[in-house]
């Protein structure tokens, strides 16, 4: 038997009831410098700093699609064009009213064409603004329903757009990395053995995948 609209409802108030967790980033230092494997980076590298972003979700979505697969100064420079060809605002309306011709002249490719105007037109079912009081699933599982949004970019928009403080991004390379040099491990772990390995780290797991990407570019000698 299928739920009513009426009992839908009342379980996505129940995913929203309680104001999910934020990453508080001198909490999340003081627990994570007690981590025997982590401590001596977390004194090294300093509290967690995430950039504070000023887009709405719609054109941060719409960015992420765009940066897919690119290295950094292609995709800032591809992403300044389509910007440039939808008037200087990225909008639903304005990504579906844009002609193909002229998106893809900004150097979209046919695949990202099709996601930002797939994410356009799933907008509004979307609903963006509720986003932040969702919890963490069900945030997910709203973004990848759009094409061209995967679980890698959902976790993305999780950690850096919302701030939550327990995303766990096992599928990003940088993070598997970053936790075999942290751990002192010849090789990364595999994706699905990463998974279980946060577990003695919650409920700051969106801390300890940013202190796995700095550990890449920190020079530390910690004795094993």
């Amino acid at each position: 038997m299928s739920a009513s609209p009426r009992s839908e409802a009342g379980a996505a108030r129940g995913r929203a009831s309680a104001r999910p967790a934020v990453l508080k980033p001198a909490e999340a230092f003081r627990a994570l410098r007690a981590d025997s494997c982590f401590g001596p980076w977390v004194e090294r590298i300093g509290p967690p700093r995430l950039s504070r972003v000023a887009d709405e979700p719609f054109a941060y979505l719409a960015q992420a699609i765009v940066y897919q697969q690119l290295a950094g100064a292609a995709a800032a420079t591809i992403h300044g064009r389509f910007v440039e060809a939808l008037g200087g605002r990225v909008t639903p309306r304005r990504i579906l009213a844009a002609p193909e011709a002229r998106l893809r002249a900004a150097g979209l490719s046919q695949g990202k064409l099709a996601a930002v105007r797939d994410l356009a037109a799933k907008a509004p079912r979307l609903r963006l603004a509720d986003l932040p009081r969702l919890d963490d699933g069900e945030v997910e599982r709203r973004l990848v329903s759009v094409r061209g949004i995967g679980p890698w970019t959902a976790h993305m928009f999780l950690l850096f757009y919302l701030r939550r403080a327990d995303v766990w991004p096992v599928g990003d390379l940088g993070v598997r990395a970053g936790w075999a040099r942290v751990h002192g491990l010849a090789d990364p772990p595999r994706e699905k053995e990463m998974a279980p390995l946060g577990d003695r780290l919650r409920p700051w797991r969106s801390a300890a995948a940013w202190y796995c990407w700095r550990a890449l570019e920190t020079e530390l000698n910690v004795p094993r």
